[in-house]
């Protein structure tokens, strides 16, 4: 099935600019919205199958739209759209469930790239903001408490196989699929596997909270994420 997607950005420049590029790419752009109001309203009329929508933005911003979307429409993806690595809405944008976060300056091969990786459940990261989520994830470390409270992180870790264990160290680097699946000489369709019983064994939902884990129990340190 063809991707299809609706923009969102107050900047009409650059809006047009993304739908030129991926219309080009075979992508459909069903629509397009201004601010987070207009957002809301039309995903409600056409049901994209992923948003890319600018983080700042007049009247009603990114997360706002983000948190109100996914609360009446959770099936939808959104991608977050920033200027800056550094932007510090990423973290927000976590808790309020966005699906990926990519620099503006994305060049248009890894873009599309990087959206066909969400159409198959990965999570669409540019180079940096792992490390930026990684880092914000442990400086506000009261946040972990809502994952999977009423197991301690010891016998979490220890639910794990060896296996396990890999893929997930893996896969809260930023590593796809793919690649975990070459380093390790399994199948990429074996790393899904593992990752859908990580999810499992751990109460966890997505990606985003997989890295808080990986944190929180200190099997991955910043300074081996790439950026």
């Amino acid at each position: 099935m063809q991707m299809n997607v609706m923009l969102v950005d107050d900047h009409p420049l650059f809006m047009e600019g993304l739908k030129y590029l991926l219309e080009t790419h075979g992508i459909i752009v069903k629509g397009t919205a201004k601010d987070g109001r207009e957002a809301l309203v039309k995903a409600r009329i056409l049901k994209p199958d992923i948003i890319l929508m600018d983080i700042m933005m007049p009247q009603c911003g990114g997360l706002d739209a983000l948190r109100l979307i996914k609360a009446e429409m959770p099936d939808i993806r959104i991608v977050m759209l920033t200027a800056s690595e550094e932007d510090e809405d990423l973290f927000e944008a976590v808790k309020y469930g966005a699906s990926g976060y990519l620099l503006k300056n994305t060049d248009a091969k890894n873009l599309v790239g990087m959206l066909s990786d969400l159409e198959n459940d990965e999570v669409p990261l540019s180079p940096g903001i792992a490390a930026k989520i990684l880092r914000e994830f442990r400086r506000n470390s009261a946040n972990y408490d809502r994952f999977s409270q009423h197991e301690s992180e010891n016998a979490e870790k220890k639910s794990l196989t060896e296996r396990q264990l890999e893929v997930l160290e893996m896969v809260a680097k930023g590593i796809t699929y793919k690649e975990a699946g070459e380093a390790l000489r399994i199948t990429e369709r074996t790393v899904k596997y593992h990752m859908g019983r990580i999810l499992e064994l751990l109460h966890l939902e997505n990606r985003n909270q997989v890295i808080a884990y990986a944190a929180r129990i200190g099997l991955v340190e910043d300074k081996k994420i790439n950026t």
